[in-house]
């Protein structure tokens, strides 16, 4: 340790400084930690994690590997199921017994890497993602070397019980070993990363996201703790999330008509059925889309998302809509859409 060390915690202890003298304490664990003394570093920080001073918000990780990813305050909406698994995996990870390992898989905007978000908010915990960029490398055998070095960072983390560790789309390194065009290479790879996840502490919670689950390496989907499948999403909840989403961005706009019934039908048209990512795209691009002056423009344009031809009346009957809300689509009145639909009906 270093005199400044020393000098830095008298100081900050005599000016009550619980921030700095805190601060200093990590910096202190880290170099013990650093000098392979792993057993006083724990000790400093047990004794830290034990004390009423408040713990740093900003612990920065100096690493080529991991990157800070901001947390999300914005509410997110799931499905039923999809919500009561991430609050058991939020139990799981409080009880501290070990299980710290988790998988999300599911197709691409289906809120995996926001659920992360949410989670780590919700157990006040820092993310860092791993920056495969930096990871992968095109020389033989050093990717292997990277991902040692990239675990054994994660293994020395001050304050474990403070980070979520995330593998976004981790089958950019870890696809199934029979399957891989460089078969030895990626072997090798896989391989070390089974071996890592064995090794990790566990108070790190490591959460992983895959929209290829199927190709992942099955020896890997072992080493998960849990997995969590985000492709539950019924046609009832994507209307009802839909229109959460709606009223959220439809605050930005003005002399905007809501018309939740309409608005409803039209999401249930869109076919295949878009995932939340989507989703939420069709509704911005509808809405800062439309025409200023027309309070209706942007379901004329949600409508289009449909792939329906909008002037096509009898279609938009029979697709259930009222002679009212076909005004509002098309801008025939509706005692001229009714008379037209009467001439069809009569040849």
């Amino acid at each position: 340790m270093k005199k400044k060390s020393i000098i830095n915690l008298i100081k900050y202890h005599v000016e009550n400084n619980d921030i700095q003298f805190r601060n200093e304490a990590v910096e202190v664990a880290r170099s013990f930690n650093d000098e392979g003394d792993y057993q006083l570093s724990e000790y400093i920080v047990n004794l830290l994690s034990t004390t009423n001073t408040l713990i740093p918000q900003d612990m920065s990780i100096e690493s080529s590997f991991l990157k800070s990813v901001n947390n999300s305050s914005a509410s997110l909406p799931l499905p039923i199921e999809i919500s009561q698994d991430l609050k058991g995996m939020i139990n799981a990870i409080n009880h501290k017994v070990g299980i710290n390992k988790f998988l999300f898989e599911g197709a691409p905007g289906t809120g995996k890497t926001e659920s992360v978000k949410q989670v780590a908010r919700l157990l006040n915990r820092q993310i860092y993602g791993v920056e495969f960029s930096s990871l992968i490398d095109s020389k033989l055998g050093a990717t292997n070397k990277n991902i040692v070095e990239l675990f054994d960072e994660i293994n020395k983390l001050p304050f474990p019980d403070k980070f979520i560790i995330l593998f976004d789309e981790i089958d950019s390194i870890a696809l199934d070993r029979i399957n891989a065009n460089d078969i030895r290479e990626m072997g090798r790879v896989t391989s070390t990363i089974l071996k890592k996840f064995d090794e990790l502490n566990d108070d790190i919670v490591i959460i992983a996201t895959t929209n290829l689950y199927s190709q992942l390496d099955k020896a890997l989907l072992r080493r998960f703790d849990s997995t969590i499948n985000f492709d539950r999403y019924s046609q009832d909840d994507i209307v009802e999330i839909a229109e959460k989403f709606f009223n959220e961005y439809v605050k930005k706009f003005n002399n905007v008509g809501k018309n939740m019934r309409l608005f409803k039908k039209i999401i249930r048209l869109i076919n295949p059925t878009p995932m939340p990512g989507d989703l939420l795209n069709i509704i911005k691009t509808s809405l800062a889309f439309s025409d200023l002056n027309s309070s209706f423009d942007y379901i004329k344009r949600l409508y289009g998302f449909t792939g329906y031809n909008i002037q096509n009346i009898e279609s938009l009957k029979s697709q259930g809509f009222t002679l009212r809300e076909i005004e509002l689509l098309t801008g025939i009145s509706k005692s001229q859409a009714s008379r037209e639909l009467s001439e069809k009906k009569g040849k």
